[in-house]
């Protein structure tokens, strides 16, 4: 082969890997998002936080970004997955409390009457809850958790509670870990609740998921050291709880926080008001068609107050059927 040929092969492929690994770097890290307003506040926020010499750098320690979990990972409607899990517990638990079919909420319950034990208001949903989520080791109630998410399904898609997450979001938590992020979830549902599955589905593992907690007991069964869940509340990472959850937890106050309601005002409100760049966004359930259309007025997933503080403190809210191409993952194939 003549040195100039060599020459020219050689000129070629180099040619050809630089182009390759230009267009894989200009690759879109969030394709399930349409090019609007809220895709792009998302990545200058990010840019401008992760590149060197930039005077709004953040060191990758600091990068912190907490994300609610129902409303904002997964959806939430009719009710939230959690207590439809509490639901199906007591019908599974009924045959061993026959004095449940004269008790409320349990007898409305068993009678198929969910309005009726929504009507209870949280005394209710703390009865139901208590009962189907103590009383037993750490280790049975998360092989429990496994088993139902495992098989329940949706009432409305047929598809399974941990597939009724948001393809968009699953990209924005890829796409801020791969940018020197650490993503927490932090959400009012029960922590106990989320662990088991949290990481196969969200990336996030055990120790990054923070959620109302019941109290839990050191004890020896047969000599073995195990831990048992008590019916009693410990800690609700709800509203102005979430903040004090980071803060016992992570240590570190966000830089960057996801929520869709107005549970997750207070840390939507402790993030941004921070010293540095901050980022807050909201994801308002606009689409009918392809989900479910609430804000104001919903008895799940309320978003009225944080709505406004959104408006007048410049967040990010995102409308998803603008500013969403897809929803679910299962709608991809």
């Amino acid at each position: 082969m003549r040195p100039n040929n060599r020459l020219s092969i050689i000129f070629f492929v180099v040619l050809t890997l630089a182009l390759t690994a230009t267009i894989a770097g200009a690759q879109d890290p969030l394709p399930s998002w349409n090019d609007t307003s809220s895709k792009k506040a998302i990545t200058a926020f990010v840019n401008k936080v992760t590149k060197e010499g930039s005077p709004d750098f953040v060191p990758i320690a600091e990068r912190i970004a907490t994300f609610d979990n129902d409303g904002t990972l997964w959806a939430e409607q009719p009710m939230y997955f959690q207590l439809i899990f509490a639901l199906d517990r007591v019908k599974a638990l009924a045959s061993n409390h026959p004095e449940w079919k004269e008790i409320e909420p349990f007898a409305s319950l068993l009678k198929g009457d969910i309005k009726g034990v929504l009507a209870g208001g949280e005394k209710s949903i703390a009865e139901i809850m208590m009962v189907t989520h103590a009383g037993m080791t750490s280790e049975e109630f998360e092989q429990i958790v496994t088993d139902w998410v495992g098989t329940a399904r949706h009432p409305k898609t047929k598809k399974l509670y941990t597939e009724m997450v948001y393809q968009p979001m699953l990209e924005l938590l890829a796409y801020l870990r791969a940018k020197g992020f650490k993503t927490f979830i932090v959400s009012g549902g029960g922590v106990e609740f989320m662990r088991p599955w949290a990481e196969k589905v969200y990336g996030i593992p055990p120790e990054q998921v923070i959620g109302s907690s019941i109290k839990t007991k050191f004890d020896l069964r047969d000599g073995k050291p195990v831990l048992v869940r008590l019916p009693e509340i410990n800690f609700v990472d709800d509203g102005p709880g979430k903040p004090v959850g980071i803060q016992m937890q992570i240590g570190r106050r966000p830089i960057a926080s996801f929520g869709n309601s107005d549970g997750d005002l207070q840390m939507l409100q402790w993030t941004n008001t921070g010293s540095g760049p901050r980022f807050g966004l909201l994801v308002h359930h606009t689409d009918a068609e392809r989900e479910w259309v609430y804000d104001r007025k919903s008895p799940i997933g309320k978003l009225d107050k944080a709505l406004d503080q959104a408006q007048a403190k410049g967040w990010t809210v995102v409308d998803m059927k603008r500013d969403w191409k897809l929803i679910y993952p299962f709608k991809k194939r």
